[in-house]
């Protein structure tokens, strides 16, 4: 990524939680970037979009079917009222939504303002309702001089008293929020200055009469290219593509062949990527409309060719560009929706339908509102009658070259349509670019604000006072000294918790503020650290005192309600425990913790929501019960019970091992095989509870087990046995070695940093951050994690500095892209010591 605007968007993306508009002229890259996104953050991701073909394209779900949201218009502060159903979501949705770190929308340009406080509502109802789009980050994507949003005048009339407009930019959320904005400048699609500079003053709606002349050069009138040139034909209506589409297949004297897709689950007709029945002939010029997914990569989508050979099990195309001839064969497209994988407790993608059919469709012309997003190297534009913002522009920027285009009509200036509201606002872009200076300032504000939501302990004081509130007014009676003995402890509460995170906000407030390097420094570490073991042990009694409490009543409302609060209450203090837990042994990472964080929430939400977990429930489980998820230990029979399933476990195991170049002990150790093969567990809390095997192992391979598992156990009609368990003590963590400490432990017994974060479920970025403490006093040489060329590189270049830099952005972006930040920062912190 050599693209300085596109790293810095990574950076903004990556290690800040600013919401960010993406916007660029049509061929800079944005597609590409939503894609290398998806593929390689560790961000929980989900991608949106407002139209059905885009939602396909960016390889997402409408807005309107994740979010569930009726069609009407959003008015702020109201409900709907229609017979669309809404936020009625399913648990599963609820619990994406509630772990989800990162909301992609794409084609943002056509998103009106009323439809992103939509989301923010919805998202608000299930996550913090304080913070806007309740706590989530936004990545917004789009061109806003090419297609706008569409809004009829009846809705307008409703939406004008809230909205200065009806673009997203005008949302009343987004306005509270400070976003940054990045515009891509380096354009793929054209190399040609002249025909580029032209291409952005229509763009930016600074066509004269100059620029009009010089374009209609390529009004070519009763223009009739040789079949073989490959052009297609651009319309602003769909009548006028259908119309031509069938006058020229109608044409062709051949036989006609027609293909019906085939469709099976849930695929709207909206979403149709091309006919449902293609009617072809011999002759016939077709475009493809989705990249080849074989590794030869044949044809892209808006490639044109020719049908070639065509008979009633297929045909053949012509490529226009290179003469080839493909054998097409019909391909898929999947409507997909988001699921929850409960085992590796990861947000996936499942299919909801399928759409089969050969991916070409009759391209003699298409219209201007399909063709965003595609690239032509010859095509005849019919612009005159442009209706909208920004279709002129989207027409005239789909072609490669200029000589690649021809105008059908001539191209006027009541044609070149441009919304003021876009001029004015491109203003506000230019001054929300962010700097270095800037850019620095939101991960410092982004990692402070991870670990004030780590010491954050409102949710409980909530959940505590409602717990009080409850007692007080409905159980004072039957159980007085309960009540007391709540009133004592939430005084406690306030004074150890309340009070002394306030003071402790302070403190580690001024320690990230005090040095640039906080995310890996070790005095800050050691810091919260401390913080989290202090506030984990004066929890501790209160989560007693709430699975201690039992509320019976005859009153069924009340005792839901009783139910309810406790329950949160109760979750409130398990999942803070747990963080404060894993912080108090791994420390402070950013990717680790929100990873981490997703897996407990959605643990918890698993519990609470389980028919075995109800308050009652907890009640009739005895104290040793309630605490041997804790403190239970398995009993694993020490022969080989199942030398089939043994066999197969192993071969996996080998196969997995192969692939991934690890150790096959990394992949599962042996005493977890074995207790696998005898334990025979079938369902993730199972497999969890395998010894030496435990929750980053279920999160790792527990689809695949499972799957084996399971299948052994079909095949033999075998049923789970009955797992005994005994009692034993608690280890306390003090005593666990420190984890930077087995890192190191492991480097030296000849693990590579990613075979050591493989095995203990951290990012290698983690491991290198234990790492960098030893190659500081020396007991790791720098030559053993840095390669020397790198080495002399980097430190020929700090030598060079004046001063040393603050940060390693700057240092990264001078070097290029070989040199990682992790051997960028091993050198650097080597090289202040000399």
């Amino acid at each position: 990524m050599n693209n300085p605007e596109l790293q810095r968007a990574w950076q903004i993306i990556e290690n800040t939680g600013t919401h960010l508009f993406l916007t660029g002229k049509a061929g800079t890259g944005k597609t590409t970037f939503l894609r290398k996104l998806k593929k390689e953050s560790p961000k929980r991701t989900v991608i949106v979009a407002p139209t059905g073909i885009a939602a396909i394209n960016a390889g997402g779900v409408t807005i309107h079917s994740f979010f569930q949201l009726p069609f009407a218009p959003f008015i702020p502060d109201t409900t709907f009222n229609t017979e669309q159903k809404h936020f009625r979501f399913s648990k599963e949705k609820i619990n994406i939504i509630r772990s989800m770190d990162l909301l992609i929308i794409d084609e943002i340009s056509m998103v009106r303002a009323d439809l992103l406080d939509a989301i923010d509502s919805v998202l608000r109802r299930y996550r913090d309702r304080y913070k806007p789009f309740g706590g989530v980050q936004l990545l917004m994507i789009g061109d806003l001089q090419q297609l706008a949003p569409v809004v009829k005048e009846t809705e307008w009339n409703m939406l004008s008293r809230y909205y200065d407009t009806s673009y997203f930019f005008g949302s009343r959320t987004l306005k509270e929020t400070t976003y940054a904005t990045i515009e891509l400048k380096q354009v793929y699609r054209q190399n040609d200055p002249y025909f580029l500079s032209l291409l952005n003053k229509v763009r930016e709606n600074k066509a004269d009469e100059q620029t009009l002349t010089l374009l209609n050069q390529r009004y070519i009138p009763h223009f009739h290219p040789a079949k073989e040139e490959g052009y297609i034909q651009l319309t602003t209506h769909n009548y006028q593509a259908q119309q031509i589409n069938d006058h020229e297949l109608s044409l062709i004297k051949e036989p006609a062949f027609s293909y019906k897709a085939e469709i099976t689950g849930n695929f709207p007709k909206y979403s149709y990527p091309t006919d449902e029945t293609l009617i072809l002939k011999k002759g016939a010029q077709i475009m493809f409309v989705k990249n080849d997914p074989s590794p030869e990569k044949r044809y892209y989508n808006g490639m044109i060719g020719e049908i070639s050979v065509i008979d009633e099990d297929g045909f053949t195309v012509r490529t226009k560009e290179r003469d080839e001839k493909i054998i097409v064969q019909p391909e898929e497209w999947a409507n997909s929706k988001y699921v929850l994988n409960e085992e590796t407790k990861e947000i996936t993608e499942e299919q909801e339908g399928v759409f089969k059919q050969y991916p070409v469709k009759p391209a003699w012309a298409i219209t201007i509102h399909k063709s965003q997003g595609l690239t032509f190297e010859h095509a005849i534009i019919d612009a005159h009658s442009a209706f909208a913002h920004g279709q002129a522009y989207v027409a005239l920027s789909r072609c490669k070259t200029l000589e690649g285009m021809v105008l059908s009509s001539p191209l006027s200036l009541h044609a070149i349509i441009s919304d003021t509201t876009i001029d004015n606002y491109n203003q506000y872009i230019e001054t929300h670019t962010p700097n270095e200076e800037l850019l620095r300032a939101m991960q410092q504000t982004y990692f402070l604000n991870l670990v004030s939501e780590l010491f954050d302990f409102s949710r409980i004081a909530r959940s505590f006072n409602e717990q009080v509130r409850l007692i007080d007014e409905h159980f004072y009676k039957l159980f007085p000294q309960l009540l007391a003995e709540y009133k004592k402890q939430i005084q406690i509460f306030t004074t150890k918790i309340v009070d002394v995170s306030y003071r402790f906000h302070k403190q580690y407030e001024r320690l990230v503020a005090q040095y640039p390097d906080y995310d890996t420094n070790n005095s800050l570490q050691a810091r919260i650290i401390k913080g989290a073991a202090y506030f984990e042990q004066e929890l501790r009694p209160f989560h007693k005192l709430a699975e201690a409490t039992h509320l019976p009543t005859d009153n069924k409302e009340l005792r839901k309600k009783a139910n309810n609060t406790l329950e949160e209450f109760l979750n409130a203090l398990t999942q803070k425990l747990s963080l404060l837990q894993y912080v108090e042994e791994s420390g402070f990472h950013v990717s680790d913790y929100l990873r981490k964080k997703a897996y407990i929430l959605l643990s918890e939400t698993d519990h609470e929501n389980s028919a075995s977990t109800t308050t009652r429930d907890r009640k009739e489980r005895t104290p040793q019960e309630r605490s041997s998820r804790e403190r239970k230990k398995i009993e694993v029979p020490r022969d080989i019970l199942h030398p089939e399933l043994y066999r197969k476990l192993t071969e996996w195991r080998g196969a997995k091992a192969k692939e991934t170049g690890l150790p096959a002990y990394v992949i599962i150790q042996q005493k977890a095989l074995l207790g696998m093969v005898n334990l025979l567990p079938d369902d993730a809390e199972s497999l969890e509870a395998v010894p030496y095997f435990g929750r980053k192992g279920v999160e790792n391979y527990g689809l695949e087990l499972l799957g084996i598992i399971r299948g052994y156990m079909k095949e033999q009609h075998l049923q789970r046995p009955e797992i005994r368990t005994v009692f034993v003590p608690r280890e306390r963590k003090r005593d666990k070695e420190d984890t930077k400490k087995i890192s190191f432990r492991l480097f030296k017994e000849g693990m590579k940093v990613k075979e050591i974060a493989e095995s203990r479920g951290l990012a290698t970025s983690t491991i290198n951050k234990h790492l960098l403490p030893y190659i500081q006093s020396g007991d790791i040489k720098l030559q053993e994690l840095v390669n020397q060329e790198k080495i002399d590189r980097i430190t020929a270049y700090l030598r060079k500095l004046p001063s040393l830099p603050q940060g390693l952005t700057e240092i990264k972006e001078k070097l290029g892209g070989d040199a990682s930040y992790d051997e960028i920062r091993f050198v650097f912190e080597v090289y202040k010591k000399l």
